[in-house]
């Protein structure tokens, strides 16, 4: 059906065991030159059928689409997303009264690595992180027409940031089918304006949503920072839950007026004080402390050779971060860095509350919700982690 890749002897255990991605250095030879983004099938030397997927000439050379002999067609795109969604729908997010944003298409989680779908209200946002997926996003703007019918009024490609620079060259973001002016979403009753066209990833951080509800059950009365607070999620959960007071920090100033814009939405004004300012020096330069504090940076390393840097960024950044908490508050800390592991986290956050000297206990472990699932062949997958620490002097 398509061209065969064969991957050294050595190499295909991995496959075997269901991983997802065929590192370069496991190609053997090739049937024939393969152009990016064309659909391949894999074996082994000795003819064994392995798995279907799409290459790209990168140190990831092979994603997998499925370890079954099939047609990657309309039918496999319209099965795969139609499975997505019904697990959505099992979730409670599909015509929920109280949630209308989530991720639809959370890649190697639901077997399609290289492809995000998020679903605002009824725009979908679709962000491709490979030509192969790229290459087939008509079909799957078809298959997701197919599946929500009129109650997707816009998808949206948010792609050109994710695709390597040469190809991205050849495309601009922009909408697939119709328009959508309507950019308030709802998330746990919450009010929020979404820009998927400027904001960062699709938009929104969807997978902080059950963390933030938790930090709201912690709010009440309760003094919040919200450290790199992009458009206000955390915020917004505590003003909600009846904060005393919270106060927002992001260096972007469009963050800033976004979370401004969904404190006005929301109606907590009087509550909430912004500030467009670095976070580290926020944290060195303020006197005030707070009973709840919130740790929520970009991803500070996205290859193996930046981790150490970042694990140091982290302990420095931590460290500040624990002075600013009252007697017998809270800290929520997280990180997204797919190549910090939650061992190195942990360690790092040990590392920054030793040099607080402060007692600390750990309440929850945090990860991202099941909108967002772990293929538990690709534990890379597990991005997203966190920690509620209780401090005291």
């Amino acid at each position: 059906m398509y061209p065969v890749i064969y991957l050294n002897k050595k190499k295909i255990a991995a496959v075997k065991r269901f991983h997802p991605w065929i590192f370069s250095g496991a190609i053997q030879k090739m049937e024939r030159p393969v152009e990016d983004g064309e659909l391949v099938e894999v074996r082994a030397m000795g003819g064994e059928f392995l798995a279907i997927g799409y290459y790209q000439d990168n140190t990831i050379a092979i994603r997998i689409l499925s370890f079954k002999k099939e047609l990657i067609n309309e039918a496999y795109w319209e099965n795969t997303l139609k499975s997505a969604y019904n697990l959505r729908n099992k979730l409670g997010l599909v015509d929920s009264e109280i949630t209308n944003a989530y991720r639809l298409i959370h890649a190697e989680g639901d077997g399609v690595p290289g492809l995000i779908i998020d679903i605002y209200n009824t725009t979908a946002v679709i962000q491709c992180h490979s030509i192969g997926i790229h290459q087939r996003i008509e079909v799957i703007k078809s298959a997701l027409l197919a599946i929500y019918g009129n109650k997707l009024e816009a998808i949206y490609d948010k792609s050109k940031e994710t695709l390597p620079k040469e190809y991205a060259q050849t495309i601009e973001n922009g909408y697939l089918h119709g328009h959508s002016d309507n950019q308030i979403v709802k998330e746990n009753k919450n009010m929020f304006f979404v820009d998927w066209a400027l904001g960062q990833k699709t938009g929104f951080f969807l997978d902080q949503r059950e963390n933030r509800k938790l930090l709201a059950q912690y709010a009440p009365n309760k003094s919040v920072l919200n450290t790199f607070c992009y458009s206000g999620g955390f915020s917004i959960y505590a003003l909600r839950a009846g904060a005393s007071l919270v106060h927002s920090v992001d260096v972007s100033k469009k963050a800033i007026d976004w979370t401004d814009k969904n404190v006005e939405i929301n109606g907590f004004e009087n509550k909430h004080e912004s500030y467009a300012q670095d976070v580290l020096r926020f944290l060195k330069r303020t006197e005030e402390s707070y009973d709840i504090v919130v740790v929520d940076p970009p991803a500070y390393a996205k290859s193996k050779k930046a981790r150490h840097n970042a694990v140091q960024g982290y302990k420095r950044l931590n460290a500040e971060a624990f002075k600013k908490v009252k007697n017998g508050g809270l800290m929520f800390t997280f990180s997204c860095s797919q190549v910090v592991d939650r061992v190195l986290f942990h360690n790092t956050i040990v590392a920054a509350a030793l040099e607080s000297k402060r007692k600390v206990r750990v309440l929850h472990h945090l990860s991202q919700p099941a909108d967002h699932p772990m293929n538990i062949y690709h534990p890379e997958g597990s991005y997203l982690k966190g920690l509620v620490l209780q401090v005291e002097d």
